[in-house]
């Protein structure tokens, strides 16, 4: 099946849509509201490293400061992280988890596994491995 430049992004689109409809749907079966795929990166960047600035965060997740700033600021509002100035340069602004936004973790665990469970569904291993080093392909050709 041979598909077009059009096709190909379409697909992507799709399975990206797909795929955050499906972990919004895994966190409200666990009980966790008002959290978006893009919440879920930085929540995730936390778990690695529990203090971080809003331009390391920006760096991780790979989103400007500003957007950052506005989906940090949701976080805080629901309780998950807190900000906190640096003492020295007042324009710094640490981010850490609070105790519910690390009670995440093993949540966040969970629908990882559920998702590459359901993604990877009658895919060989073989399959797998050859679709990892095309996806690794292409991310470095962008």
């Amino acid at each position: 099946m041979r598909m077009n430049t059009n096709d190909v992004v379409s697909l992507i689109s799709k399975i990206r849509e797909k795929a955050n409809r499906f972990i919004v749907s895994e966190m409200t079966k666990y009980g966790v509201e008002g959290i978006v795929t893009s919440h879920g990166d930085i929540i995730n960047a936390l778990f690695k490293n529990p203090r971080l600035t809003m331009a390391e965060i920006a760096g991780k997740i790979g989103r400007d400061k500003s957007t950052v700033t506005t989906l940090v600021d949701k976080l805080v509002r629901f309780g998950y992280v807190t900000k906190e100035r640096d003492t020295v340069d007042t324009r710094v602004v640490y981010v850490t988890l609070t105790s519910k936004g690390s009670e995440l973790k093993p949540i966040f665990n969970a629908i990882s596994r559920e998702v590459l469970n359901t993604l990877y569904f009658d895919i060989s291993e073989n399959e797998k491995e050859e679709l990892v080093r095309i996806l690794n392909k292409i991310h470095k050709n962008l």
